[in-house]
């Protein structure tokens, strides 16, 4: 778009912001804006996220977090305004500057992601049959996939030549029944200690947390932006598809994953029972258990080698989220026993000054 067209475009939004557009840069869903009292971001959204988002950053402000991304209000007050079907809100432009390397980065955003949860904390009421009904439909769900898991490798071992897929699929089958029942024994477990529980906490959760939606400002300080997808909800929403996509690569050991996960649970720790459900949740194979059932109803789509291709890499997924959920019992069989050893000689110590 000539810079003509461009700076006409948005003109009439900035005039609501009483500010002169000079030049104006075009990166997609974002416009750099150069002005009259220096440069902005400016952003597109869906008006139907509009109104949701801002209440929760608004309510974010008012509970001390401010390591978010200010939006600015208009001359009148409003955090957004309305031109030809969209909605655009303003905000400052920062300059996103590489001070940390990517672990360090990682470690900030994670803290960063702890303090609003924190924050925005607060227990609802669950009638023990909304739990219920939860568990009992979760646990449907795994025990199709299991019964389509059995039923594929039946069908592979009773063919005397196999395609490249379900010849993968048959010497995998083994670990990925594994980490169904895995999955399924940390929700029985979650189950049983919480089946009488009538509260849960929640809290108001990012929506889409992402190395691009976590900026840097000169200093080296990281505030989060892109809330349009924000809402109440488990932490577990911000936290399971982040790690994730992090982890959906090449095999490898991620003990930085581990270190991610830990500085998050050192500013808001998790109860017993919400780790079980993370451990739950994480080890899932669904992405892989998909892939399958995908290929096994013909609706993979860019023939075998396409169809391999993406089978092994939610496979390299499940044995990357492997290796850091194996880390994540390692630490708490430990914690474990450390608290049980101070326990014991607590317990002796007290013993023996009765004695005495």
């Amino acid at each position: 778009m000539p810079k003509e067209n461009r700076l006409k475009k948005v003109a009439p939004i900035l005039k609501h912001y009483a500010l002169e557009p000079h030049f104006v840069e075009e990166l997609g869903r974002i416009r750099k804006i150069y002005t009259n009292k220096g440069i902005f971001a400016l952003k597109k959204i869906d008006p139907k996220h509009g109104g949701d988002f801002i209440r929760h950053v608004q309510a974010l402000f008012q509970k001390g977090y401010n390591r978010i991304v200010p939006i600015f209000p208009t001359v009148d007050g409003r955090y957004a305004v309305l031109y030809e079907n969209d909605l655009y809100y303003l905000m400052p432009w920062l300059a996103n500057v590489e001070k940390e390397n990517r672990f360090e980065r990682h470690q900030q955003l994670f803290r960063e992601l702890a303090r609003l949860h924190t924050l925005s904390v607060k227990e609802v009421s669950i009638s023990s049959e909304e739990r219920k009904e939860h568990y009992e439909n979760t646990l449907l769900e795994w025990e199709k996939e299991r019964e389509f898991l059995e039923g594929f490798i039946e069908v592979c071992e009773k063919k005397e030549y196999l395609s490249p897929f379900e010849l993968l699929f048959a010497l995998y089958y083994h670990e990925i029944n594994q980490a169904l029942q895995f999955s399924e024994k940390r929700l029985k477990t979650w189950y049983e200690k919480t089946s009488e529980d009538e509260k849960a906490r929640i809290v108001t959760i990012h929506g889409k947390v992402s190395t691009e939606h976590f900026l840097f400002d000169e200093k080296g300080h990281g505030y989060f932006t892109n809330f349009e997808k924000s809402r109440q909800g488990s932490p577990l929403h911000d936290l399971l598809p982040f790690l994730s996509r992090s982890l959906k690569t090449y095999p490898k050991q991620s003990d930085e994953s581990v270190d991610w996960i830990y500085t998050y649970l050192k500013y808001f720790p998790f109860k017993e029972e919400e780790l079980l459900l993370f451990q739950s949740y994480f080890a899932h194979p669904g992405g892989v258990i998909h892939s399958a059932e995908k290929y096994f109803r013909g609706e993979s789509k860019g023939g075998e080698r396409k169809s391999v291709k993406n089978f092994q890499r939610q496979f390299w997924l499940l044995k990357n989220t492997e290796y850091v959920l194996m880390k994540i019992e390692e630490i708490e069989a430990k914690k474990a026993q450390e608290k049980a050893m101070a326990e014991a000689q607590a317990q002796a110590e007290a013993q023996e000054g009765a004695q005495n």
